[in-house]
């Protein structure tokens, strides 16, 4: 089948108390959770080693959506937390016991090696072809300057069943003009646009 593979692990984490590191993973899981609802397709995810984890979605077109909604969960736990992701899409196998360690494919292949390609102030990138790393790393610059609060509305709007504006703005307990304001000032309007397109090719 065809999966989009995430590779990634957390920047800086050997400065980091085993507390902070084991907080972020935690958040990295709990939002892999919730991107597993996204569609009916299975999606795993997986710790690797200390500070690196894997998640690989069976529906593919949402590789972009995931990767910006794991960096939007971290951030808004705190703000100097990131991750490195390295996407790639092509044919893989997710193993029926669920454990992603030993899934194998074309594409965990890529994804584990592209992330070592990964470096200085860029976060993300896509292995496939020039163009969706293009999209992808400029999609990773724009996030890299979201605030915490600009991360929890993010983390709100993006999941592709994400509820309208008003509702946000009650479970975040703020106004739905600042959630207006959040969203437009972590550029929003233009990451909704790029994943629309993202999300209409042929997968």
């Amino acid at each position: 089948m065809k999966l989009t593979v995430l590779t990634g692990d957390i920047v800086g984490s050997t400065k980091l108390p085993k507390a902070v590191l084991d907080e972020a993973m935690a958040a990295l899981a709990g939002a892999a959770s919730f991107v597993s609802g996204w569609d009916e397709r299975p999606a795993l995810f997986g710790r690797r080693g200390g500070d690196g984890w894997q998640l690989a979605l069976g529906a593919p077109q949402y590789g972009l959506r995931a990767a910006l909604f794991l960096q939007a969960n971290l951030r808004k736990l705190d703000k100097s937390l990131s991750t490195r992701i390295a996407l790639a899409s092509g044919a893989g196998d997710l193993p029926k016991d669920g454990d992603i360690n030993s899934a194998h494919g074309a594409a965990f292949v890529a994804s584990g090696r592209f992330l070592d390609s990964i470096s200085g102030h860029i976060r993300m990138g896509h292995a496939e072809n020039a163009l969706f790393d293009a999209v992808t790393v400029l999609a990773d610059q724009i996030a890299q300057g979201w605030t915490q609060a600009q991360a929890r509305s993010m983390a709100e709007v993006l999941p592709p069943t994400a509820p309208n504006r008003a509702e946000i703005a009650t479970r975040l307990g703020i106004s739905r003009p600042a959630v207006n304001q959040a969203l437009w000032s972590a550029g929003y309007p233009g990451l909704e646009r790029a994943i629309a397109q993202w999300e209409s090719l042929d997968w």
